[in-house]
């Protein structure tokens, strides 16, 4: 979650008026206790006694990754989406080909020299 609780998942979602979904690989505001260490355990992300998101285990044996309300959904959907899309790796399928194809770019870009 954004410290301001409004990042790019809730500007994306305001704009094009569809459902949008907060995931990351690392908490940025909040405080949690880790859940349990199987697939599909879940802990409330708190800031303070307010409950700001949930931390999601989706893979057994992995970090855990960081989820919240973006626009137009609730947050128990956004954990059974984010469960659905992590199929075969830690992240859910559309976070990870966005987190490659921004690798990509950065790797590309210091290879013209522009980094």
């Amino acid at each position: 979650m954004p410290p301001r609780r409004l990042g790019i998942a809730s500007h994306l979602g305001l704009l094009t008026g569809l459902p949008a979904i907060y995931c990351a690989k690392s908490r940025l505001i909040g405080t949690f206790r880790e859940p349990a260490p199987q697939k599909g355990s879940i802990a409330p992300l708190l800031d303070g006694n307010e409950r700001i998101g949930s931390v999601v285990r989706t893979r057994e044996g992995v970090r855990c990754v960081f989820v919240s309300i973006g626009h137009r959904i609730d947050l128990p959907t956004v954990e059974q989406v984010v469960l659905a899309c992590a199929v075969r790796y830690r992240l859910p399928e559309p976070t990870r080909l966005v987190d490659q194809l921004v690798n990509a770019a950065k790797r590309h870009r210091m290879a013209a020299g522009s980094g």
